[in-house]
């Protein structure tokens, strides 16, 4: 069979080679594993996220920050990947990032600095449109809550520490309502370390 001359093919012969294509790209995708249909929504491969141990990683940054750092008791299924200490963008203050996977798989972040609240929160990636929705109450602590849905939620407070000074803490992420509160009760029923 011998191929047409170029001035031959019609416009069925170009979506003919286009469906051929668009086949082989499909096949090669799927057995690589490059693609997947969730329509339910992203979710979170447990076994492909690093693990770390955020309690001797926290003791490790704590003599190196010149705020005391708590050590947030989280419930049995939750796992950190991630602990950070970096500059608050904007000023000369340090934070101590740590990234929390809960048992459902969704992820929160906590954040603990010395810097302002102003300064934490515009520090966020799209926080600065945030407005305050109103405090909500963990164990008699209260937390000042920004954003709306469809935004993830921050929330901020300042808690106190035994020496008299305080800790100005941040959690954000895509957990649930409950994660949240969750988290804000480790935080606050946790070793104080300094």
């Amino acid at each position: 069979m011998a191929k047409p001359p170029r001035g031959a093919l019609r416009v069925k012969d170009m979506v003919a080679a286009i469906g051929v294509m668009l086949l082989v790209v499909l096949v090669i995708g799927g057995l690589s594993r490059g693609f997947g249909f969730a329509p339910g929504g992203p979710t979170v491969d447990p076994t492909g996220i690093p693990v770390v141990d955020a309690p001797a990683q926290l003791r490790g940054l704590a003599s190196s920050v010149s705020f005391p750092l708590r050590v947030p008791a989280t419930p049995a299924g939750w796992r950190s990947n991630s602990v950070a200490e970096d500059r608050v963008v904007g000023t000369d203050r340090t934070d101590v990032r740590v990234g929390y996977l809960t048992g459902a798989s969704q992820y929160l972040q906590l954040v603990q600095t010395d810097a302002t609240e102003d300064a934490l929160l515009a520090a966020q990636p799209g926080a600065r449109a945030l407005a305050a929705q109103g405090p909500e109450t963990v164990a008699g602590q209260q937390w000042v809550v920004y954003g709306a849905e469809p935004a993830e939620p921050i929330w901020i407070a300042d808690l106190a520490t035994p020496g008299g000074g305080s800790v100005r803490v941040l959690i954000s992420g895509s957990g649930a309502a409950q994660d949240y509160r969750t988290l804000a009760g480790a935080v606050q029923a946790g070793e104080v370390l300094k």
